[in-house]
């Protein structure tokens, strides 16, 4: 079967990650985890092989809606929350390009959570990338809507009482085919991560936690630091049981009332430890493993893909149907759509 990447044009010239810097200086305050991701997608896109004309970056607003200034490819930074809006009716109509939005949790679960869930659920083929940190950055430190309950922040100042998003667990509810999570400290792991999406036909959702050293400083940092990571972070391996700790002595399991919990492996058994199905048509386990972090100490948190599965992409079931049409009708008369059944002359 033809994949979409068929259908975009090749690069005539063997790229590097150099080949995707542009001209403009890079303007994020020095520390922060934009950098980064920055780095590994100007790193990583050369081995697709594709012509940097074909490759676009649409963003909303935010730090991270800086993107496509930095991207030595097309590009729009568009506005507040609209991006996967802007997306979708480039995607539709162009399917010679490998379209990518990048946004943030303020952006993209505030006033563009709309967009972003019709975008997923539609199935639209796009790569969106969302930087999360806890926080409003560009507006210098307010909470967010995945800032976790009792963040004291410049818009809290005595605690939020809002229950915090978890993307992950959104865009599984939304029925994206794609969702996968990841870190801006692990290269190697966001490169896979990526590598993954970009492959995919369909909406690629690819939460990324981003520290913000200036407003929301180790934010993740149960998940950074060497003595505390492998035994709060869990990485989601297609295929492998679902072990972690730093001897991998914790594991995920079913219980008779038909959850998952984490259970220590001597006192189950390894055969009663699940293994991760990415590929599952039901979303149901994935849902589930979304869930067990702990918002607050973000014990239990799991990294990696949560599901990858194949349905037809909208933007091509547009163009099937568009063909279709005009097999069977003909060219179709744009005059008599703007007028339709119903039109009268006013005298």
């Amino acid at each position: 079967m033809t994949t979409y990447l068929d259908l975009i044009p090749k690069s005539e010239a063997t790229l590097s990650a150099k080949d995707f810097k542009s001209d403009q200086e890079v303007r994020w305050c020095p520390g922060c985890g934009d950098y980064s991701i920055l780095s590994n997608v100007q790193g990583f896109l050369p081995e697709l092989g594709l012509a940097k004309e074909n490759i676009v970056f649409i963003s909303g607003i935010g730090c991270s809606s800086r993107f496509p200034y930095y991207m030595n490819t097309y590009g729009m930074h568009s506005i507040h929350g609209r991006a996967p809006a802007i997306a979708t009716g480039l995607a539709v109509s162009r399917p010679d390009l490998q379209i990518w939005v990048v946004t943030g949790d303020g952006d993209a679960l505030s006033i563009g959570g709309n967009h972003l869930i019709h975008a997923l659920r539609r199935n639209v083929n796009l790569k969106i990338l969302l930087f999360n940190n806890r926080i409003y950055g560009l507006t210098k430190g307010q909470y967010s809507p995945t800032s976790e309950q009792g963040k004291i922040t410049k818009s809290t100042p005595e605690g939020s009482l809002d229950y915090a998003f978890n993307p992950v667990s959104l865009a599984l509810g939304a029925e994206a085919t794609f969702v996968a999570r990841t870190i801006d400290s692990d290269r190697k792991h966001m490169t896979e991560v990526l590598r993954a999406a970009a492959h995919h036909e369909g909406a690629s959702l690819v939460e990324i936690y981003q520290n913000c050293n200036i407003f929301n400083d180790g934010a993740w940092e149960p998940l950074k630091d060497n003595d505390t990571r492998d035994d709060v972070m869990m990485r989601l391996e297609d295929g492998q049981p679902i072990r972690f700790g730093k001897d991998m002595e914790k594991g995920v399991i079913r219980t008779d009332e038909g959850h998952i919990a984490v259970v220590n492996v001597s006192e189950v058994g390894e055969d009663a430890i699940i293994k991760h199905d990415s590929h599952a048509k039901d979303p149901g386990l994935a849902f589930a493993l979304s869930r067990l972090y702990n918002p607050r100490t973000l014990e239990n948190t799991p990294i990696g893909i949560f599901r990858d599965i194949q349905r037809p992409s909208y933007d091509r079931l547009v163009r099937d149907q568009l063909a279709e049409v005009q097999a069977n009708k003909g060219e179709g008369d744009l005059q008599a759509l703007l007028n339709g059944p119903d039109t009268w002359v006013v005298s």
